[in-house]
């Protein structure tokens, strides 16, 4: 059975990039850090609501073919304003994947891929933001 998010895994080629492009992204610098060989192999930060951990690897390490191009799962991370954090993405250096897109009352959606080639999905969700509240409690 799924029980929650646990880590999500980002795939780069040049790791310390990686790391300073989702420094800016997060506002936050990296809790964990594990090198092999001399040089840094993966890094792990803390984000969000529920401290999620959103880990870079060295795609050398990663345990399938990493081509740079879109690929695999989509990952959504919540945000208040999709619009907002999409155009920032796209500051940073992201490129466009999806555009903004209300997928019905409460629901919006948008991703971008970072600079490394990973989608990266953003999302305005009310059932999110109800469970924050409620938890709360």
């Amino acid at each position: 059975m799924l029980r929650g998010l646990t880590t999500v895994n980002h795939f780069a080629t040049d790791v310390p990039a990686a790391v300073r492009w989702y420094a800016e992204v997060f506002g936050v610098e990296p809790y964990f850090e594990k090198e092999f060989a001399g040089q840094i192999a993966y890094v792990e930060f803390r984000i969000g609501d529920y401290q999620a951990e959103f880990g870079i690897l060295d795609a050398r390490y990663a345990p399938h073919p990493v081509s740079g191009a879109p690929a695999g799962a989509m990952t959504y991370w919540a945000v208040d304003d999709v619009e907002a954090a999409f155009e920032r993405l796209l500051s940073l250096g992201a490129s466009e994947h999806s555009k903004p897109t209300e997928q019905g009352p409460g629901f919006i959606t948008a991703s971008v891929v970072d600079p490394f080639g990973n989608v990266l999905g953003i999302m305005f969700n009310q059932h999110y933001l109800d469970m924050v509240e409620l938890l709360k409690k």
